[in-house]
């Protein structure tokens, strides 16, 4: 498996909107196992997107289908900027396969 957690940080009064806009793009991904997206309760403008995915491959797949290009375009004018990253490889829990 593969996994990303990341901080994302929405323009000032923007984080709503930009959490509407990363859930709306996130149906039909193939290989998809969990993707989620949290409110920072410490930050009000700070996203947490936590993701798993069966392979590497299908998350780079992910990125070119027509749903989440277009959730790109739309939400990219309400970013403020992100946080590092991290790659991990998620080995099991619930709602994962084992």
């Amino acid at each position: 498996m593969f996994g990303l957690i990341g901080k994302m940080t929405a323009a000032p009064g923007q984080r709503e909107a930009l959490i509407a806009v990363l859930l709306e793009g996130t149906g039909g991904m193939p290989g998809c196992l969990s993707y989620i997206v949290a409110r920072d309760v410490k930050d009000e403008n700070a996203i947490w997107i936590t993701e798993v995915w069966d392979s590497k491959e299908s998350h780079a797949a992910s990125l070119k289908l027509p749903a989440v290009q277009a959730a790109i375009a739309k939400g990219r004018p309400m970013i403020a900027g992100f946080s590092d990253g991290v790659t991990t490889e998620p080995i099991g829990g619930v709602g994962l396969p084992k």
